[in-house]
């Protein structure tokens, strides 16, 4: 055991030769002060090569504007903790990652390396599921990762069993030989069983004086877009059945409506009722959850959580409710599941992706389970041929990776009563305009047409499975935002791929943000859909904040939005205490009241527009 992490990075020098081919779990699960100490070594010798294969590699937010500056700087730790930056990515981020230094990730922090082109040059384009193959290609000689350790001593890896149960299985059946170098992180939840790992599987134990605080994602706020998606999916989750969903504030929503439906059916059935894109709904589900539903999930997010623990989700399969692949969350859902009693927490158990993202291996016992499975995913794009965009666009540029969306999706038609539910808003926000996230075409493609299934936007729910293309066409226009559809009904006429004369249905032409707001904008002003449902480290006035930001940001790019904004901003009255929060309460400078004015300006803009 060691407390100094450089001793240790010796000591693995010295049993690679300097040859070293580290391989990190994705996420959470980085054991950050070993591969920092390996990282300076390098550094600091040319004659170390060091070669990283890991995924989703973490870092808090950098400001890219003195207003975002001003929003997040007095609020880092609060909502991203006292994370121990990584060095590699500190150096690939400025371009000063030397030449004997080498990053491989099969998944993006979403965003994060957009236009980076070492980061986009270096990326593999992999299923969750053949994340091995590609690890035990690279034959790594050092695996290093972050675990929990129990008052008895025993060692979990807690977040991360999704690669690293079966890299261990590997190497003890001699198709793998590598140094595990575990780190012990005290802020980690101890989960056991597969987790666990026992003490001769470990050859060197980094245990640092001071843990480091485990990266918290930040709740986005669930917008009147997200909940009507959710509200949408709540109706074709069946009871006794099996769920997946992921992060985000859709997967948020989700939960939430499963939650009304179940503990406040009689509030629940009033806001279906009144839904006023209102369709023949391939399935409707209404009632409270009496077996409940069982989850297996590669991600372990909030929402499955908060379902856990409402009571929704308590189908058992071999004494579990829940089944996943890795976590990574807020620093209240960490602290939940230190919280909770040993036995309550037995009921959750982390395996890897190769079981929860497949059916292959136990085959007749995981359908028998996977009864009426529900796996729900987002996405960026989709088109009116069914095609998903989840991963990169257009230019190929990759904004996360395919994780395990594409395992969920084929799982689901291997399964005789599964359903692949793909979710999106309907529209977005792009340099100041509003486009649609349903295209007719797009270049670039996550899950292929023939894999279609279910779509859901805030507008209904489109189902695909087995229609012809014609029938596909005129099921995604009916989901899509009416400012948009005779656009698109045009170039599937041009393709030849619906009737010359065929129209939109008038029950379908008013698919607006205004009847949205109509349907659930009291409900919303009632406290029954917060936009935090399940809390949020944002204060009051950040919360406001907030969306005023995001509409400067997206009319960064756009003089004439931009003018609008601060036109805007000139005689609507000042939210004192949000521009107090980003010190611009008292101008001293031009560039400042230009500031004040563009986010008084986008802050009545916000309060104009639906939630």
């Amino acid at each position: 055991m060691s407390t100094d992490a450089e001793d240790l990075a010796r000591r693995i020098i010295e049993q690679t030769g300097g040859e070293i081919r580290l391989a990190l779990p994705l996420g959470l699960g980085k054991a950050n002060g070993i591969v920092n100490a390996l990282t300076r070594a390098a550094c600091d010798d040319p004659a170390i090569n060091l070669t990283i294969l890991t995924a989703l590699t973490l870092q808090r937010p950098e400001p890219h504007s003195d207003l975002e500056k001003r929003f997040l700087e007095p609020a880092q730790d609060r909502l991203f903790g006292r994370y121990q930056p990584l060095l590699y990515a500190e150096m690939i981020e400025k371009g000063t990652l030397p030449a004997n230094i080498e990053v491989r990730e099969f998944f993006f922090q979403a965003g994060q390396w957009l236009g980076n082109t070492y980061a986009q040059r270096h990326h593999i384009s992999a299923n969750y599921t053949h994340a091995l193959a590609c690890l035990l290609d690279f034959r790594p000689n050092v695996v290093a990762q972050l675990v929990a350790r129990a008052a008895d001593g025993r060692v979990s890896l807690s977040c991360n069993t999704d690669i690293t149960v079966d890299l261990l299985k590997a190497r003890r059946e001699g198709r793998a030989d590598f140094i595990f170098s575990v780190e012990i992180n005290d802020n980690l939840p101890f989960m056991d069983g597969p987790a666990v790992v026992t003490a001769g599987e470990i050859d060197m134990v980094h245990e640092p004086r001071t843990s480091f605080d485990l990266f918290s994602v930040v709740r986005r706020p669930v917008s009147l877009k997200d909940l009507a998606s959710g509200l949408h999916v709540s109706q074709l989750i069946v009871d006794g059945g099996t769920l997946q969903i992921g992060i985000g504030s859709i997967g948020d929503a989700i939960a939430q409506s499963l939650l009304l439906r179940h503990r406040r059916n009689g509030d629940y059935l009033p806001l279906i009722s009144a839904n006023p894109f209102s369709d023949a709904a391939l399935e409707s589900h209404h009632e409270p959850f009496e077996p409940g539903l069982y989850a297996v999930t590669e991600m372990l997010v909030g929402g499955i959580l908060e379902l856990f623990e409402g009571g929704v989700i308590r189908r058992e399969v071999d004494g579990v409710a829940i089944h996943a692949g890795f976590f990574l969350e807020c620093r209240d859902f960490y602290q939940k599941l230190r919280d909770m009693p040993a036995e309550r927490r037995a009921k959750i158990a982390m395996m890897p992706v190769s079981f929860t993202n497949s059916l292959y291996a136990e085959e007749a016992e995981k359908r028998a389970a996977r009864r009426d499975a529900r796996f729900v995913n987002n996405a960026m794009i989709v088109t009116c041929l069914g095609a998903v965009v989840s991963d990169g666009v257009e230019n190929g540029q990759v904004v996360s990776g395919v994780g395990g969306q594409f395992n969920f999706v084929e799982q689901a038609t291997a399964l005789h009563d599964g359903r692949s539910i793909i979710t999106l808003n309907a529209t977005r926000e792009s340099d100041g305009k509003t486009v649609s996230n349903i295209r007719w075409d797009y270049p670039h493609e996550t899950v292929p047409r023939h894999y279609r299934d279910i779509v859901v936007t805030e507008y209904g729910v489109a189902d695909l499975r087995g229609k012809t293309d014609e029938a596909c066409i005129a099921a995604m226009l009916s989901i899509a935002d009416s400012r948009f559809q005779a656009g698109l009904l045009d170039q599937a006429k041009k393709a030849g791929k619906i009737r010359s004369d065929y129209e939109i249905a008038d029950t379908d032409r008013a698919k607006t943000p205004e009847r949205l707001q109509a349907w659930l904008g009291a409900a919303r002003q009632d406290g029954l859909l917060p936009q935090f449902p399940f809390g949020t480290d944002f204060t009051e006035t950040e919360q406001r904040l907030l969306p005023a930001l995001a509409i400067l940001k997206q009319a960064s790019k756009s003089w004439p939005a931009l003018a609008r904004i601060f036109a805007r901003g000139l005689s609507a009255p000042p939210d004192e205490a949000g521009l107090e929060r980003l010190g611009l309460l008292q101008c001293s400078t031009w560039k400042e009241r230009v500031m004040r004015y563009l986010v008084v300006g986008a802050m009545a803009q916000n309060a104009d527009r639906p939630s």
